[in-house]
């Protein structure tokens, strides 16, 4: 199985890459599905089923109407997010979905529109789409959303084809020991190594050009949640934060706290972190990092290092992804970036050592610091619970994000500090990660019905 840093990083919209972004790919290839089988002309009806996760933590994920857009013929990385709300407003005053973006077809929202508590075998995000003609069924499938976007059906889930990209990559790797003894024995820097891998698809100017692409993304998330205010939308009135702590951090404001006046760097840090997740849970355009509801680490991190860094350049920026995305990918083969499989810990567990592996490679940590820093910010993740109030990924997910970001830069710093000796690999770490996930109870993995999520609304 080949993975790309572009495969871990993808520009899509929020409030999540397992329950927006994937299931609005898995609609999108469903509507291509019927093309190809010439199909698409004859369909008179569309059936959704959600099941599982998608069921239980949907609405607030808005799982329904990513798929309807997806249906429509909308890519995530190509959706303008201001249209969404009217599209879904048109459909219910009309009852009519325009699939293809073309073709109207009756669309009742409390016949068609499915919500199935079971879990289907294989993922617990999974969803089957099946067309209908006047008098037939045309054709089905089920599509599980696998953590980051990634999206697998039927067939391939079957065949535990996680991805289908069967690239030869000049240094392909595994494990983290893997990874690390291809660098010695090749004498590379780990960027080095997954941009000689990254152009077994596409050449160096392309590579970097796409990073540079996903990086101004980010910045561009970030800006655009440093100058929203209000109310964030779902019910929980859960006000933005980032603006406001912005002005006072360019006001110079402080309590004259010992914190106020030692942790300036690290409220930056907490700010680009909640302008992001903010954003996200708002519905606007995100990069996934690896995912959505961890996506505000990665760039604080980024951001840290660019605008307190004396001399940082474009140069470190791919340097930083490349690393990150070494991490990333050694996470999803190994165990799992999806809340709604491992919990919390896939996802802001993963974001975290992504973020300081990215930070120890571009202050000139050694191979083995790399890795200790890595498994440092994963470690201090280990049985992180994915319970999101009301379905939302807004509380805890927000803050939660600017705490691993935080604590991506002191992992970082611990291992810089050490020599890359460490008592537990990454590669346990990784291994934790997916056994703990396995011992999680249902209700710990993205379903709403344990941990703060229950307790929030209790209180």
């Amino acid at each position: 199985m080949a993975i790309s840093v572009f495969d871990l990083f993808k520009i899509g919209i929020g409030p999540s890459s397992s329950h927006t972004v994937g299931p609005m790919k898995a609609a999108h290839d469903f509507v291509q599905a019927l093309r190809e089988r010439a199909q698409l002309e004859r369909v008179a009806r569309v059936e959704v089923r959600l099941y599982g996760s998608l069921s239980a933590t949907g609405a607030g994920h808005g799982t329904d109407r990513a798929v309807i857009m997806g249906l429509m013929g909308e890519r995530p990385e190509r959706l303008d997010p201001a249209i969404v709300a009217p599209c879904i407003e048109e459909l219910l005053e009309s009852n009519s979905l325009l699939l293809d973006g073309r073709l109207a077809i009756p669309f009742l929202w409390a016949r068609d529109m499915q919500w199935h508590e079971e879990c289907l075998p294989y993922h617990p995000n999974a969803m089957t789409l099946i067309a209908h003609g006047h008098s037939d069924e045309l054709f089905r499938n089920t599509y599980y959303s696998v953590g980051g976007g990634f999206v697998v059906d039927e067939g391939q889930a079957a065949r535990g084809e996680l991805d289908t990209d069967s690239t030869t990559l000049p240094y392909d790797f595994d494990t983290a020991a893997e990874l690390m003894a291809l660098c010695r024995m090749h004498d590379l820097r780990i960027s080095e190594l997954m941009l000689a891998n990254e152009k077994a698809w596409r050449s160096e100017e392309e590579v970097r050009d796409g990073l540079r692409g996903i990086w101004e993304a980010m910045q561009s998330c970030v800006e655009q949640g440093l100058h929203q205010e209000g109310v964030l939308p779902g019910g929980l009135n859960v006000r933005r934060r980032a603006a406001s702590l912005q002005r006072r951090l360019l006001a110079a404001e402080d309590d004259g706290s010992l914190i106020a006046s030692t942790f300036s760097a690290m409220d930056w840090v907490n700010v680009f972190a909640l302008a992001v997740n903010e954003e996200n849970a708002a519905g606007g355009r995100m990069v996934t990092a690896p995912t959505n509801g961890a996506a505000g680490i990665i760039p604080a991190v980024l951001h840290y290092y660019m605008k307190f860094k004396s001399g940082a350049c474009e140069r470190d920026m791919v340097n930083f992804l490349l690393t990150a995305g070494a991490v990333g990918i050694l996470c999803k083969k190994n165990a799992s970036i999806s809340g709604a499989e491992v919990g919390c810990q896939g996802e802001v567990g993963s974001a975290c050592a992504m973020a300081a592996a990215g930070l120890a490679e571009i202050m000139g940590g050694s191979v083995a610091q790399v890795e200790n820093a890595a498994e440092i910010g994963l470690e201090h993740n280990l049985g992180l619970t994915c319970d999101p109030v009301g379905g939302l990924v807004q509380v805890p997910c927000i803050e939660r994000n600017a705490i691993a970001s935080v604590k991506a830069i002191n992992a970082a710093q611990m291992a810089l500090r050490g020599d890359g000796e460490h008592f537990v690999s990454l590669d346990r770490a990784i291994r934790t990660m997916r056994d703990t996930g396995r011992d999680m109870q249902d209700k710990y993995k993205e379903t709403s019905r344990g941990g703060l999520a229950v307790n929030a609304i209790e209180c």
